[in-house]
């Protein structure tokens, strides 16, 4: 195991690795270590890049070393009454592990974002600027700490959800903004998933101004509603919520922590995130109620967690809808077989390993966690 604190070492640790063949897994806080096929690496221990660098809450722009815990970042961004807008998703809790020990560099590396994601962004819209040593030993700098910023290729965009296939971040610049003064959430019960399709959309389309939609199915099943402001428009918009539906209900904001913690679904079981156009939720969820799978739904219905078995069920589905579905925790013999990453069309396979083998033209982070990954057909 390496575990570097400066770029120059971080540096040599690559071109060590190259020199002798070797591959490296970039590991921060562990929390997604679970994800993806065993694999035989040395891990890169990147902790040992942590702490803010800059912060200024009035440009609302945090600059941070990319091995500081999430729950340090946002207990920082707290205090000045403001956050991360992308609202993100702790892999942790799905794993058994403890909340905000993932790394914000992991965070971004895997482009994870809560509920807030349908109205704030993904990841990748808040990331400004990056540090980072490529594949081939090299540190090499890419957009800025301004808002507005142009410098050729948005290589940000590029780095967020690339799960350390590409370059292992040294420190990020972030976007933040200031946290909302008043938070409702409203639920709407008895319906339906093809009900609740219509409603999600409904929401989503009005002067609502919804901050996160998501669904519980079962025997309470309701679609819920974040709304979020200043209190006199939070509470006109929460009126006109209840205008627009019947029997809408006051519910406790840690609803969300069922979306947070996936807690409803077994731990026991595979689970999968599947990522479809909402107009396809309906189809999506009346095949996993079918078949008897326990799921939950967010992204107004753009996006469904799901835990079943049959990974060939999952993925026709997935791929009819126009989607893809990820496997995100399954036993060690199903993911020697069953790639995490959903297969790409061959273009599409073949653009990546062009980029991929740009930034590591030795295959020194390909640990074997994401085999399978190639073409489709």
């Amino acid at each position: 195991m390496a575990a570097p604190e400066t770029v120059e070492e971080l540096a040599e640790a690559v071109r060590a690795a190259g020199a002798r063949g070797a591959k490296l897994e970039i590991r921060g806080g562990g929390s997604k270590a679970g994800v993806g096929a065993e694999r035989d690496a040395a891990i890169l221990d990147m902790r040992g890049f942590r702490g803010i660098v800059d912060y200024d809450p009035a440009e609302l722009v945090l600059t941070v070393r990319a091995g500081t815990p999430l729950a340090e970042v946002q207990a920082v961004l707290a205090e000045q009454g403001q956050m991360l807008a992308f609202e993100p998703f702790d892999h942790g809790p799905i794993f058994g592990a403890g909340e905000g020990d993932a790394t914000i560099g992991g965070v971004v590396a895997a482009a994870v974002a809560g509920s807030r994601r349908i109205s704030a962004g993904a990841a990748r819209d808040h990331l400004l600027g990056f540090t980072a040593v490529s594949g081939r030993g090299e540190s090499f700098v890419a957009g800025g700490k301004v808002v507005k910023n142009v410098t050729g290729f948005d290589l940000p965009k590029l780095m967020a959800g690339s799960w350390g296939r590409l370059a292992a971040l040294t420190e990020l610049s972030l976007k933040v903004l200031p946290a909302p003064a008043e938070t409702a959430t409203r639920s709407i019960p008895g319906l339906d998933p093809a009900r609740a399709a219509r409603a999600m959309a409904q929401v989503l389309g009005s002067a609502v101004g919804a901050a996160a939609v998501a669904y519980l199915p079962g025997a309470q099943a309701r679609v819920l509603v974040r709304i979020e402001g200043f209190a006199p428009s939070v509470e006109a918009r929460c009126g006109l919520l209840e205008s627009m539906f019947e029997g809408v209900e006051a519910a406790s904001s840690e609803s969300w922590a069922t979306l947070l913690t996936l807690g409803g679904l077994p731990s026991g079981k595979p689970l999968w995130r599947i990522l479809i156009p909402a107009s396809q939720f309906p189809t999506v969820a009346d095949l996993l109620d079918r078949v008897g799978a326990p799921w939950l739904a967010d992204w107004g219905g753009g996006l469904i967690w799901a835990a079943l078995d049959d990974a060939g069920l999952i993925r026709s589905a997935a791929s009819q809808a126009g989607g893809h579905a990820m496997l995100v925790r399954a036993p060690a013999e199903m993911r020697r077989f069953v790639p995490s990453f959903h297969p790409l069309p061959s273009a599409n396979a073949a653009l990546e390993a062009r980029v991929v083998h740009a930034f590591d033209p030795l295959g020194i982070f390909d640990s074997g966690r994401f085999a399978g990954r190639g073409d489709a057909h």
